[in-house]
Protein backbone atom coordinates (compact mmCIF):
# COMPACT_ATOMS: atom_id res chain seq x y z
CA UNK A 1 0.00 0.00 0.00
CA UNK A 2 1.14 3.31 -0.41
CA UNK A 3 -0.48 6.77 1.16
CA UNK A 4 0.98 10.72 0.96
CA UNK A 5 -1.36 12.52 2.45
CA UNK A 6 -0.37 16.57 3.42
CA UNK A 7 -2.14 19.42 4.76
CA UNK A 8 -5.20 19.32 5.79
CA UNK A 9 -5.53 15.78 4.81
CA UNK A 10 -2.76 14.51 6.82
CA UNK A 11 -4.52 16.15 10.56
CA UNK A 12 -7.76 15.52 8.88
CA UNK A 13 -7.29 11.61 8.19
CA UNK A 14 -4.93 10.88 11.20
CA UNK A 15 -6.18 7.77 12.63
CA UNK A 16 -8.55 6.82 9.62
CA UNK A 17 -8.41 4.19 6.40
CA UNK A 18 -7.46 7.06 3.97
CA UNK A 19 -9.48 4.92 1.29
CA UNK A 20 -12.92 5.18 3.21
CA UNK A 21 -12.23 9.05 3.80
CA UNK A 22 -11.69 9.75 0.34
CA UNK A 23 -14.75 7.43 -0.99
CA UNK A 24 -17.20 9.68 1.95
CA UNK A 25 -16.14 13.14 0.16
CA UNK A 26 -19.29 14.74 -1.04
CA UNK A 27 -18.74 17.89 -3.80
CA UNK A 28 -20.19 18.31 -7.59
CA UNK A 29 -19.52 15.19 -9.31
CA UNK A 30 -17.75 15.97 -12.78
CA UNK A 31 -17.57 12.01 -13.78
CA UNK A 32 -18.69 8.74 -12.49
CA UNK A 33 -18.00 5.82 -14.37
CA UNK A 34 -17.85 1.99 -13.01
CA UNK A 35 -14.52 2.44 -12.40
CA UNK A 36 -13.80 6.02 -11.72
CA UNK A 37 -15.29 8.71 -10.31
CA UNK A 38 -14.26 12.45 -10.40
CA UNK A 39 -15.63 15.24 -8.02
CA UNK A 40 -14.79 18.31 -6.28
CA UNK A 41 -15.17 19.42 -2.60
CA UNK A 42 -14.71 21.73 -0.01
CA UNK A 43 -12.18 21.15 3.40
CA UNK A 44 -11.51 23.44 6.02
CA UNK A 45 -12.63 26.15 3.09
CA UNK A 46 -10.79 25.00 0.49
CA UNK A 47 -11.48 23.59 -3.06
CA UNK A 48 -10.01 20.81 -4.04
CA UNK A 49 -10.73 18.32 -6.96
CA UNK A 50 -10.43 14.19 -5.93
CA UNK A 51 -10.18 11.47 -8.64
CA UNK A 52 -10.76 7.79 -7.23
CA UNK A 53 -9.95 4.77 -9.11
CA UNK A 54 -11.81 1.52 -8.33
CA UNK A 55 -9.93 -0.82 -10.91
CA UNK A 56 -11.16 -1.36 -14.14
CA UNK A 57 -11.58 -4.88 -14.39
CA UNK A 58 -9.46 -7.70 -16.45
CA UNK A 59 -11.93 -6.90 -19.23
CA UNK A 60 -10.97 -3.38 -20.01
CA UNK A 61 -7.45 -3.98 -19.88
CA UNK A 62 -7.97 -6.63 -22.19
CA UNK A 63 -10.16 -4.14 -24.83
CA UNK A 64 -7.46 -1.59 -24.24
CA UNK A 65 -4.39 -3.91 -25.08
CA UNK A 66 -6.15 -5.14 -27.98
CA UNK A 67 -7.06 -1.77 -29.25
CA UNK A 68 -3.42 -0.81 -28.90
CA UNK A 69 -4.18 1.67 -26.11
CA UNK A 70 -2.44 2.03 -22.60
CA UNK A 71 -5.26 1.35 -20.29
CA UNK A 72 -5.48 3.75 -16.90
CA UNK A 73 -5.04 1.42 -13.76
CA UNK A 74 -4.61 3.80 -11.36
CA UNK A 75 -4.28 7.57 -9.75
CA UNK A 76 -1.15 6.72 -10.10
CA UNK A 77 -0.20 7.84 -13.68
CA UNK A 78 -1.38 11.20 -12.97
CA UNK A 79 0.91 11.47 -9.42
CA UNK A 80 3.96 10.74 -11.51
CA UNK A 81 3.22 12.85 -13.90
CA UNK A 82 2.57 15.70 -11.73
CA UNK A 83 5.90 15.33 -9.73
CA UNK A 84 7.51 15.00 -13.35
CA UNK A 85 6.28 17.87 -14.38
CA UNK A 86 6.91 19.97 -11.18
CA UNK A 87 10.64 18.89 -11.35
CA UNK A 88 10.42 20.12 -15.12
CA UNK A 89 9.22 23.39 -14.21
CA UNK A 90 5.55 23.01 -16.36
CA UNK A 91 3.31 24.48 -14.49
CA UNK A 92 0.68 22.18 -13.09
CA UNK A 93 -1.90 20.85 -10.36
CA UNK A 94 -0.55 20.33 -6.62
CA UNK A 95 -1.23 16.95 -5.07
CA UNK A 96 -2.28 16.63 -1.74
CA UNK A 97 -3.14 13.03 -1.25
CA UNK A 98 -2.40 9.99 -2.69
CA UNK A 99 -3.08 6.28 -1.68
CA UNK A 100 -3.14 3.07 -3.72
CA UNK A 101 -3.77 -0.42 -2.39
CA UNK A 102 -4.00 -3.80 -3.60
CA UNK A 103 -1.14 -5.92 -6.34
CA UNK A 104 -3.88 -6.89 -8.77
CA UNK A 105 -3.87 -3.70 -11.79
CA UNK A 106 -8.01 -4.92 -12.20
CA UNK A 107 -9.16 -4.24 -8.73
CA UNK A 108 -6.58 -1.57 -7.60
CA UNK A 109 -8.21 0.94 -5.04
CA UNK A 110 -6.33 4.53 -5.51
CA UNK A 111 -7.00 8.17 -5.56
CA UNK A 112 -5.54 11.62 -5.52
CA UNK A 113 -6.43 14.81 -4.70
CA UNK A 114 -5.51 18.13 -5.85
CA UNK A 115 -5.62 21.76 -4.72
CA UNK A 116 -8.26 23.45 -6.93
CA UNK A 117 -6.98 25.97 -9.86
CA UNK A 118 -9.05 29.42 -9.27
CA UNK A 119 -9.82 31.16 -10.37
CA UNK A 120 -9.30 29.86 -13.80
CA UNK A 121 -10.51 29.44 -17.46
CA UNK A 122 -9.33 27.10 -19.82
CA UNK A 123 -7.70 28.44 -23.20
CA UNK A 124 -10.66 26.57 -25.59
CA UNK A 125 -13.18 28.92 -23.65
CA UNK A 126 -10.68 31.76 -23.54
CA UNK A 127 -10.14 31.64 -27.45
CA UNK A 128 -14.04 30.84 -28.06
CA UNK A 129 -14.62 34.08 -30.06
CA UNK A 130 -11.33 35.02 -30.85
CA UNK A 131 -12.08 34.85 -35.10
CA UNK A 132 -14.61 37.38 -34.10
CA UNK A 133 -13.01 39.41 -32.05
CA UNK A 134 -9.69 38.96 -31.81
CA UNK A 135 -7.15 39.54 -28.74
CA UNK A 136 -4.15 42.30 -28.29
CA UNK A 137 -1.59 41.02 -30.75
CA UNK A 138 1.18 40.57 -27.84
CA UNK A 139 -1.43 38.59 -25.68
CA UNK A 140 -1.83 36.11 -28.00
CA UNK A 141 1.63 35.76 -29.13
CA UNK A 142 2.68 35.37 -25.50
CA UNK A 143 0.13 32.60 -24.80
CA UNK A 144 1.18 30.86 -27.74
CA UNK A 145 4.93 30.96 -26.55
CA UNK A 146 3.86 30.07 -23.17
CA UNK A 147 1.62 26.98 -23.96
CA UNK A 148 4.77 26.55 -26.82
CA UNK A 149 7.58 25.90 -24.30
CA UNK A 150 5.36 24.29 -21.50
CA UNK A 151 4.35 21.12 -24.02
CA UNK A 152 8.27 21.54 -25.58
CA UNK A 153 9.51 21.05 -20.93
CA UNK A 154 7.05 18.63 -20.96
CA UNK A 155 7.87 15.98 -23.62
CA UNK A 156 11.64 16.52 -23.28
CA UNK A 157 10.85 15.52 -19.21
CA UNK A 158 9.85 12.54 -20.84
CA UNK A 159 5.60 12.71 -20.29
CA UNK A 160 3.22 12.90 -23.06
CA UNK A 161 -0.11 13.86 -21.97
CA UNK A 162 -2.78 11.61 -24.07
CA UNK A 163 -5.51 14.60 -23.77
CA UNK A 164 -2.83 16.84 -25.21
CA UNK A 165 -5.55 20.10 -26.32
CA UNK A 166 -5.71 23.49 -25.31
CA UNK A 167 -8.63 22.90 -22.81
CA UNK A 168 -6.29 21.37 -20.75
CA UNK A 169 -4.53 24.76 -20.54
CA UNK A 170 -6.03 26.83 -17.56
CA UNK A 171 -5.33 30.52 -17.87
CA UNK A 172 -5.16 31.93 -13.73
CA UNK A 173 -7.34 35.37 -13.39
CA UNK A 174 -6.69 36.24 -10.28
CA UNK A 175 -5.61 39.46 -12.13
CA UNK A 176 -6.19 40.26 -15.64
CA UNK A 177 -3.66 38.39 -17.70
CA UNK A 178 -1.77 40.56 -19.97
CA UNK A 179 1.41 39.89 -22.41
CA UNK A 180 3.99 40.84 -19.70
CA UNK A 181 2.01 38.69 -16.85
CA UNK A 182 -0.07 35.89 -17.19
CA UNK A 183 0.42 32.43 -16.02
CA UNK A 184 -0.80 29.02 -17.39
CA UNK A 185 -1.54 25.30 -15.54
CA UNK A 186 -1.38 22.41 -17.36
CA UNK A 187 -4.16 19.44 -16.21
CA UNK A 188 -5.78 16.42 -16.56
CA UNK A 189 -2.91 13.94 -16.56
CA UNK A 190 -5.07 10.89 -15.64
CA UNK A 191 -3.62 9.30 -19.06
CA UNK A 192 -0.10 10.84 -19.14
CA UNK A 193 2.65 8.42 -19.39
CA UNK A 194 6.05 8.99 -17.73
CA UNK A 195 9.61 8.15 -19.30
CA UNK A 196 12.70 8.58 -19.38
CA UNK A 197 12.04 9.86 -22.95
CA UNK A 198 9.11 10.36 -24.73
CA UNK A 199 8.62 8.48 -27.85
CA UNK A 200 8.51 10.58 -31.13
CA UNK A 201 5.41 8.71 -31.30
CA UNK A 202 3.56 9.73 -28.45
CA UNK A 203 5.09 13.26 -29.13
CA UNK A 204 3.40 13.79 -32.84
CA UNK A 205 0.38 12.52 -30.87
CA UNK A 206 0.32 15.14 -28.26
CA UNK A 207 1.06 18.05 -30.71
CA UNK A 208 -1.48 17.08 -33.48
CA UNK A 209 -4.26 16.67 -30.56
CA UNK A 210 -3.05 20.13 -29.58
CA UNK A 211 -3.28 21.78 -33.31
CA UNK A 212 -6.38 19.99 -33.57
CA UNK A 213 -7.74 21.77 -31.04
CA UNK A 214 -6.55 25.18 -32.41
CA UNK A 215 -7.73 24.69 -35.68
CA UNK A 216 -10.73 27.10 -35.43
CA UNK A 217 -9.48 29.85 -33.03
CA UNK A 218 -8.12 32.13 -35.89
CA UNK A 219 -4.13 31.41 -35.73
CA UNK A 220 -2.52 32.76 -38.46
CA UNK A 221 0.55 30.99 -40.42
CA UNK A 222 3.24 33.24 -38.33
CA UNK A 223 1.29 32.58 -35.27
CA UNK A 224 1.77 28.92 -36.06
CA UNK A 225 5.85 29.67 -36.98
CA UNK A 226 5.43 31.41 -33.42
CA UNK A 227 4.81 27.93 -31.59
CA UNK A 228 7.31 25.56 -33.60
CA UNK A 229 10.25 28.36 -32.54
CA UNK A 230 8.70 27.93 -28.98
CA UNK A 231 8.30 24.84 -28.82
CA UNK A 232 11.92 23.47 -30.27
CA UNK A 233 13.65 25.78 -29.10
CA UNK A 234 15.74 26.38 -32.24
CA UNK A 235 16.39 28.80 -34.82
CA UNK A 236 12.82 28.41 -36.78
CA UNK A 237 14.67 28.03 -40.48
CA UNK A 238 16.15 24.74 -39.11
CA UNK A 239 12.88 23.50 -37.33
CA UNK A 240 11.10 23.99 -41.12
CA UNK A 241 13.96 21.82 -42.54
CA UNK A 242 14.64 19.28 -39.75
CA UNK A 243 11.08 18.69 -39.24
CA UNK A 244 9.20 19.14 -42.80
CA UNK A 245 7.96 15.87 -42.78
CA UNK A 246 6.63 16.41 -39.19
CA UNK A 247 4.58 19.26 -39.79
CA UNK A 248 3.07 17.82 -43.10
CA UNK A 249 1.85 15.15 -41.25
CA UNK A 250 0.58 16.85 -38.47
CA UNK A 251 -1.98 18.81 -40.91
CA UNK A 252 -3.22 15.65 -42.20
CA UNK A 253 -3.99 14.31 -38.96
CA UNK A 254 -5.38 17.31 -37.02
CA UNK A 255 -8.19 17.26 -40.10
CA UNK A 256 -8.73 13.45 -39.52
CA UNK A 257 -9.35 14.26 -35.72
CA UNK A 258 -11.60 16.95 -37.16
CA UNK A 259 -13.45 15.18 -39.56
CA UNK A 260 -13.52 12.63 -36.69
CA UNK A 261 -14.77 15.30 -33.85
CA UNK A 262 -18.10 16.30 -36.71
CA UNK A 263 -18.70 13.16 -37.35
CA UNK A 264 -19.29 12.12 -33.79
CA UNK A 265 -21.19 15.22 -32.81
CA UNK A 266 -23.16 14.86 -36.40
CA UNK A 267 -24.60 11.64 -35.32
CA UNK A 268 -24.99 12.50 -31.39
CA UNK A 269 -26.94 15.74 -32.77
CA UNK A 270 -29.21 13.26 -35.43
CA UNK A 271 -30.28 10.92 -32.35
Amino acid sequence: MKLILAEPFKRLWAGQDAFAAVEALQGQVYRELEGRRTLRTEVAGSGYFVKIHRGVGWGEIAKNLLSAKAPVLGAGQEWRAIQRLTEAGVATMTAVAYGERGANPARQHSFIVTEELAPTVDLEQFSLHWREQPPAPRLKWALIREVAQMTGRMHRAGVNHRDCYICHFLLHTDRPPTADDLRLSLIDLHRAQVRTATPRRWRDKDLAGLYFSALDIGLSRRDKLRFLRGYFQRPLRQVLQEEARLLAWLEGKAQRLRGRYERKYAAGAGQ
